[in-house]
């Protein structure tokens, strides 16, 4: 199996790590998803920059565009689900001061 070390890669790749590992201990910290499911992306984006590494990007086009996909609609769905928690906050604080 062929290895290819580009930097590039191979940093995301650190650093998709590092952010998966993040979201799994806030979540465990706070018990809120939305971290929980921003970790998960970046691990899905972690897998895709190893599959890279790996020399693999090539004859798995089809599953690394799918996996990437699954990992921006995760973090879409995160924001939205950050936005309505946030919408739903202000809308208790401000029944509750008016």
């Amino acid at each position: 199996m062929a290895f290819n070390l580009d930097p590039v890669y191979s940093l995301n790749f650190a650093l998709c790590i590092v952010i998966l590992t993040l979201g799994a201990y806030a979540y465990r910290r706070k018990k809120s998803f939305i971290p929980l499911l921003i970790g998960v992306a970046f691990g899905l984006f972690a897998i895709s920059h190893l599959m890279t590494l790996l020399d693999m990007a090539k004859t798995l086009e089809t599953p690394l565009i799918v996996i990437r996909a699954l990992a921006y609609l995760t973090v879409i769905f995160a924001l939205y689900k950050y936005s309505v928690q946030t919408q739903t906050n202000s809308a208790h604080a401000c029944s509750e001061n008016g």
